[in-house]
């Protein structure tokens, strides 16, 4: 594999991988313009913009640009996350330049018609109502929110229905005007494609823009606290957040080691505890999610409003558990599962472009694969063991949803973490 990263004069990078025998290409825009870069009181707006970029722009129409894409066979696609939003597409190698094109059109002339935007505000309307309805969804943003209170790190990634109403045309371009800028744009392609070419596909589209002043995001800081929804459903829903390390922190390969030992999958200890052993619920998970600044362990459950109680305390008993006797065998059970799961993760364009683009947004340069199964493998039991320890240590944040009133309140699942 060939990794090559360049910028252009105005800040805007371009960052390659070419992989010898492939025949598509992957190629996207990243911008480091997600939910945390936004105001309380335009929560949703980086969605909406990833929305209507594909409604139109001064030189194509919305269909015009699904057939230009599909006419060539290619695949056009965007998502929005917490600290960027994506707009990608896959192509065969000859028509990377066409797919490029249409990226920095949607990007830099958006037509942002008012008709478009109300057509659209409904849509992202009935989205906010599916996940409202969906409770093993909604309950994860309701943990993101008590872990970052009143803090854009907190805040939903649709944004509240009351907010995506009142958005119009001038706060959808005030946002692009303020984030859309260069310097936090990153073009990253992988697959069958040529860094030369891609470098001077990018001087041509995106060499103009003028860079501005980067505003920093607001820095993120765990608290914990609880959101308690009751409600008759069948199961009750039972979600558990504690503080873990970001991206550039040291403790990160470990954290991740011992979520997946936690609960990873099917021979993990909550698994085979809470499901296997006790029958207490169908669904049981723990997994880390880490951002530049912060991140944080999160178990999740569902069960019956009979077992929600065994099932809180089972969890915070394994917690508190496995930081005195994680085994080597578990470990290295979370590491060959990591370092398998980073390989074949791996086996795509789209994967390599997306893997590219995170690391060069958040470290400015590619991490080689044989970099990162090292961190992996030369975690221990006792780096694994402390970072259990470390979690059970933060405050804890607790959504519960359904059925719920046999549930530990969280002040009291963090004194028995912190027994």
């Amino acid at each position: 594999m060939s990794i090559e990263i360049s910028r252009l004069a105005n800040g805007f990078r371009v960052a390659t991988e070419v992989m010898p025998g492939f025949g598509s290409a992957s190629v996207g825009i990243w911008i480091d313009a997600g939910t945390r870069h936004e105001r309380a009181d335009e929560n949703g707006i980086a969605h909406f913009l990833e929305h209507m970029a594909f409604k139109g722009t001064a030189r194509r129409s919305a269909l015009d640009i699904a057939e230009a894409i599909e006419d060539v066979g290619g695949y056009l696609n965007a998502y929005t996350s917490r600290e960027r939003t994506a707009y990608y597409a896959r192509v065969l190698p000859g028509d990377v330049p066409l797919a490029l094109d249409i990226l920095a059109d949607i990007l830099r002339a958006p037509k942002l018609a008012e008709a478009d935007i109300e057509l659209e505000r409904g849509v992202i309307l009935q989205e906010i109502g599916q996940a409202l309805d969906t409770p093993d969804d909604i309950i994860f943003d309701w943990l993101q929110e008590v872990a970052y209170p009143a803090q854009a790190m907190g805040r939903s990634i649709l944004g509240p229905a009351a907010a995506v109403r009142g958005f119009g045309r001038e706060h959808l371009a005030g946002f692009i005007a303020e984030h859309y800028r260069p310097e936090r744009m990153l073009l990253a392609a992988a697959g069958a494609v040529d860094h030369g070419a891609i470098l001077r596909l990018a001087e041509g589209l995106f060499g103009d823009m003028a860079p501005g002043t980067e505003p920093a995001p607001e820095p993120a800081a765990f608290r914990g606290g609880e959101r308690r929804v009751k409600k008759k459903l069948e199961q009750a829903h039972f979600a558990l957040a504690l503080s873990s390390p970001s991206y550039r922190d040291e403790r990160y390969y470990a954290a991740q080691i011992a979520a997946t030992a936690l609960g990873g999958g099917m021979s993990s200890r909550l698994f085979q505890e809470a499901r296997e052993r006790r029958g207490l619920c169908y669904t049981i998970f723990a997994q880390c999610s880490a951002w530049a600044d912060s991140g944080m362990l999160t178990v999740y459950a569902g069960t019956g409003a009979e077992a929600i109680g065994g099932l809180v305390d089972l969890t915070v008993d394994e917690l508190q558990r496995a930081a005195g006797d994680l085994a080597e065998a578990e470990i290295a059970r979370a590491r060959a599962q990591t370092r398998a799961g980073l390989v074949m993760g791996l086996e795509s364009a789209s994967a390599r472009a997306e893997r590219l683009a995170t690391q060069v947004s958040i470290w400015g340069r590619a991490i080689p694969v044989e970099e990162t199964v090292a961190r992996v493998d030369a975690v221990g039991v006792a780096e694994a063991r402390a970072a259990v320890a470390d979690f059970a240590r933060s405050a804890p944040a607790v959504a519960l949803y359904g059925p719920v009133a046999g549930a530990r309140p969280a002040a009291e699942i963090a004194r028995r973490l912190a027994a």
